[in-house]
């Protein structure tokens, strides 16, 4: 199963996320949700990376990204990246079910 894990402030704005683990819906190759999951979260870093001048973190390693904007002051562009991020995350669990994909978020 894949889980998301997205860091949120007292007032309820993004700070992060956290995506680990395998959906396991297919085969490594042939998983498409894995494939959907993987496409979202590194455009959102992207996207954020060339539309913003938000600074960030970005750790990726073995089947793990780990994103946190870093200043206390969090730009409208980068909130909406990631709010599209929340949204195409929960449509993907909607479409194939929640035993391949874990959405919660985490006051930091």
């Amino acid at each position: 199963m894949t889980r998301a894990l997205f860091f949120v402030d007292s007032d309820g704005r993004y700070k992060g996320f956290e995506i680990y683990g395998h959906t396991g819906y297919a085969d490594e190759g042939e998983d498409i949700v894995c494939a959907a999951v993987s496409a979202l979260s590194q455009n959102t870093v992207n996207s954020i990376e060339a539309f913003t001048a938000d600074k960030f973190s970005c750790d990726v390693d073995d089947g793990r990204l780990r994103f946190c904007l870093t200043d206390d002051y969090i730009s409208a562009e980068s909130q909406l990246l990631l709010n599209a991020l929340v949204l195409g995350l929960e449509n993907i669990e909607k479409a194939y079910g929640n035993e391949f994909i874990n959405i919660r978020t985490e006051e930091v």
